[in-house]
């Protein structure tokens, strides 16, 4: 008997000396992780009949994690991002949108003081004019990358906001669908953004950016407007610089006349003066390095990259406004 003790014993010592030693920290229990979100959740006012439907039996997908980790801002370069989303399909099927839509988005754009053009890049470049809008579950996307670590906290607000909006009513959970990283609906508002900037454009009590298209091109104008869009001007230019300009001049923390980056060199890409506005003051980026395209970018930009934090992504949403412009 005193034997058995004793081997019981020197076990428990080494549970415990494995459980509390230096880098022997146990990984986080989801199940006790999701509980303590559906109590959070419970304490916001989001309903259980909201939450039974959410969470019941949801488990993380990996793969969303990997998605995570190769997302295309960060792994091609500025030219390859915007060849890739500026095709002439998605040129061509712009400039149908805003010969189709044109009296809706003329409407629009009066009433919030965006450009058409610049509502249809943005929901090209979103989803292809609503032909991919994710079809990932957004509820457990979210779940995902708010029990993974490395923006768990961010990805858990989210997830409350999109709580919020399957107990509003907005949308029917089973639609709910979006990308992998909860992006949603036509214009690929995140929660937040949704809860923030979404409108009911067409009336019929429901904010709808999955399947309405007034909603869709209404909230997107919207939340340019509330970001400081302006209307009497473009996003920005490719522009060509003299041999021996001072790559230190770059970044978006630097503003200059035009005048100034006249006097500087800077010239328009077929070579001619840039044209001179007192009220502007652009910056000058190199996205991919002093010997690739240079742009002289506008306040406008600085909207677009609200928006999404990546000049690919800014610049490639002025590029094809620009392009279905010309059609």
């Amino acid at each position: 008997m005193k034997k058995r003790i004793t081997v019981a014993g020197s076990a428990l010592v080494l549970l415990i000396v494995f459980l509390f030693a230096p880098g022997a920290e146990a990984a986080p229990d989801f199940s006790v992780w999701l509980e303590d979100l559906r109590e959070e959740a419970a304490a916001a006012g989001i309903s259980a009949a909201t939450l039974d439907a959410a969470l019941e039996g949801i488990e993380p997908l990996p793969r969303i994690i990997k998605y995570d980790r190769q997302q295309p801002e960060f792994t091609q370069t500025l030219e390859q991002y915007v060849a890739s989303r500026v095709s002439s399909q998605r040129i061509e099927r712009g400039r149908q949108m805003l010969a189709e839509h044109g009296s809706l988005l003329r409407e629009i754009g009066r009433r919030y003081g965006v450009q058409p053009r610049f509502i249809v890049a943005l929901w090209g470049i979103e989803s292809n004019y609503g032909r991919h809008t994710g079809n990932i579950p957004v509820i457990q996307a979210l779940v995902t990358m708010a029990f993974d670590e490395r923006r768990a906290a961010y990805f858990r607000r989210e997830l409350l906001h999109a709580l919020h909006i399957a107990d509003q009513g907005h949308i029917a959970l089973e639609q709910m669908k979006g990308s992998w990283a909860g992006a949603m609906g036509q214009c690929q508002f995140m929660p937040s953004t949704f809860r923030g900037y979404a409108v009911d454009y067409d009336g019929d009590g429901r904010i709808d950016i999955w399947n309405s298209i007034p909603d869709v091109l209404a909230s997107a104008a919207n939340y340019l407007a509330r970001n400081g869009w302006k209307d009497d001007h473009t996003w920005g230019r490719p522009v060509s610089l003299p041999a021996d300009f001072d790559p230190q001049l770059a970044g978006l923390d630097q503003r200059k006349s035009l005048r100034s980056w006249n006097a500087l060199g800077v010239r328009r890409v077929n070579g001619r003066a840039l044209p001179i506005r007192p009220d502007l003051r652009p910056s000058l980026i190199l996205p991919d390095g002093p010997n690739a395209q240079a742009f002289l970018v506008y306040q406008n930009f600085r909207v677009l990259m609200i928006w999404n934090r990546s000049q690919a992504f800014a610049v490639a949403v002025g590029t094809l406004a620009e392009r279905v412009k010309e059609g």
